[in-house]
Parts: structure tokens; C-alpha cells; sequence
């Protein structure tokens, strides 16, 4: 097939909108959405800096370079990549080795943070999570150490890489579960929060395969291993859900975001944020205790056998 604009090679279709594209089209498409959404979500000044959330995976690679694009030296803005190991033996270790070499070649600051801080591993709680998913101690302690580290270098904002998919996949699962309160806290965040950086969201409307198209033709390095504990995490069936929805209606995700965004300010209104303190660790709580304490906690009695 032909690209629609120029005539070349094409190297997609978009099912959604009904256009072929080829490589340079097909990254002016997905460059010029990224951006407006990143100016929408955002208000960047002079002397700022811009922390991302970055795995080494396609996703928060391509987010990585939507944002250094974006800002930069030359627009006085210091951008920061923070990775997080999980300790994952086999997995965490070849990606971090990819996010540090595209840093140094890119003039990005890299920070390592590292479960361990924490007195865990995820090898060390994954065999004892019989009756609970080992995502959800994954999830908390990644997010503790990506706002403390975003918080310890004074950056303004922290990105993270969740695509289309994973957005939509997240507002399903909230209405299934009848969380109204969680769907409205979704980000991007517009309050700040004492002790929490507000986060956006770069590919919030990049279907997941164009961030993988993406990365492949712009020649990116990254890390395509699979977490061996992935299987475990409840979002699996509502990722077959969304995809089977987009099979049967090319569009579908779109207009499952677009029907939460226009929720949300209704969402606000009735659900708006609540006042956070600080926990003894220095991460923003509701309660006495955040729930990262609570986890760590939990998991070193589990590991321990009490």
C-alpha cells in the first residue's frame, strides 16, 4: 500500500481514521498529537525541570523523547529521566542499561532508584503472594520511589508513559468496579498536592501499537522482555476486553476516553481531591500511614514467614 501523502511505502493503516502512512508521516502524526497534548496538560516555565518516568520499554522510551523534544537546554528546561528497579533478576537489569545509554547520548539526567531502599525485591514477594496479585506491590512501590526521587530533584511535573490502551483499560475497570472516586483521580493532575508531583501524561491518546511503530521506525532502542510475573495482574482481562471492543469498532478506546473526559469535570466536582499530609516517610497520605508503609510492611512479614 501507498502512503496517502506522499505516495511512498507505507508503513501502517489506521483503522480508525482510514489512512496509510509511511514512516515520516506516520511520525509527524504521532509527533504532532504528543505535543499538542503535552502543551494541553502542562504549563512549562523557564528554568523548570521535567521528570519522566522511564522503564526502558516502548512506551515510556518514546515518551522520553516526545518530552526532551518538546523542552530541553534550549528552552532553559532540564529533563530527567528516573528508572526504577524492581529487582526482577533477568528482566529490570538489560533495560535499565538501555534508559542510561540513551541518556548519556542525549544529555538527559538519570536517576536509579531501587526496591532494595525499601528492604524488598519483587523476587523476594512474588512467591509469597498467594492470595493477591504481586502488581499490586509493584504498582505502589515503583509510584513511592518515582514522586520521591521527582521530589528529591525539585522537578515540577513527572511523566509517565501510559498509552491509550492502558488509559482506557483503567477507566473500564474503575466503572466495573464501581471505584467512581479512583476514576476520578486519574491523571493528569491539575491540583498540587503537598509532597506529590503532578503527573501527565504524554501518550494518553497513542494507541499502544503506534508507540510500538513508533520506536521501531525511529530506530529507538528499547526493552521488549515480559515481566514473569505479568500474568498475575486483574488488568489482563479488561486488556482483552478494550481489545476486543476495538476489533469489532476501530475507534472504540478514543471514545472511551473521550466519554471520561467529558465526565471529568463532573467528577471533580462531586469527587475533588482530598487534603494530604505527609506520611513518616515523606509521602503524601489520606490517612496515618501511606500505603506504601502499609505494603513494605506487609510484604517483609510475608517473606519472613510471621
Amino acid at each position: 500500500m501507498r502512503c496517502d501523502h506522499c505516495g511512498r511505502d507505507a508503513v501502517t493503516f489506521i483503522r480508525y481514521n482510514g489512512t496509510h502512512l509511511c514512516a515520516d508521516h506516520f511520525m509527524r502524526y504521532v509527533d504532532r498529537r504528543v505535543k499538542r497534548e503535552i502543551r494541553k496538560q502542562i504549563d512549562v516555565q523557564r528554568g523548570d525541570r521535567i521528570a519522566v518516568a522511564v522503564s526502558g520499554g516502548k512506551d515510556s522510551m518514546v515518551a522520553l523523547r516526545m518530552v526532551a523534544s518538546v523542552f530541553g537546554p534550549r528552552n532553559g528546561v532540564e529533563v530527567h529521566a528516573i528508572t526504577v528497579d524492581e529487582g526482577i533478576d533477568g528482566y529490570r537489569p538489560p533495560s535499565v542499561d538501555i534508559v542510561r545509554r540513551y541518556c548519556e547520548a542525549n544529555g538527559i539526567h538519570f536517576h536509579l532508584r531501587s526496591f532494595s531502599e525499601l528492604g524488598v525485591t519483587m523476587d523476594g514477594v512474588a512467591p509469597h503472594c498467594t492470595d493477591s496479585s504481586p502488581c499490586t506491590y509493584c504498582g505502589v512501590f515503583r509510584r513511592r520511589l518515582m514522586n520521591d526521587e521527582a521530589r528529591r530533584i525539585g522537578a515540577r511535573y513527572l511523566a509517565t508513559g501510559h498509552n491509550l490502551d492502558d488509559m482506557a483499560q483503567s477507566v473500564m475497570m474503575n466503572f466495573v468496579r464501581g471505584d467512581v472516586e479512583r476514576l476520578a483521580r486519574l491523571g493528569p493532575h491539575t491540583k498540587v498536592q503537598p509532597g506529590l508531583i503532578p503527573r501527565f501524561l504524554p501518550l494518553r491518546l497513542i494507541p499502544e501499537k503506534e508507540a510500538l511503530l513508533y520506536a521501531i521506525v525511529s530506530g529507538m532502542e528499547f526493552w521488549d522482555g515480559e515481566c514473569p510475573y505479568w500474568k498475575e495482574a486483574l488488568r489482563n482481562q479488561y486488556r482483552d476486553i478494550v481489545d476486543d471492543l476495538e476489533d469489532r469498532s476501530p475507534g472504540a478506546r478514543f471514545s472511551i476516553m473521550s466519554s471520561y473526559d467529558t465526565l471529568r469535570p463532573m467528577l471533580h466536582r462531586e469527587y475533588p481531591q482530598s487534603n494530604l499530609h505527609l506520611c513518616g516517610c515523606g509521602e503524601p497520605t489520606v490517612g496515618e500511614r501511606c500505603k506504601s508503609c502499609e505494603l513494605v510492611e506487609e510484604a517483609r512479614r510475608r517473606i519472613s514467614g510471621e
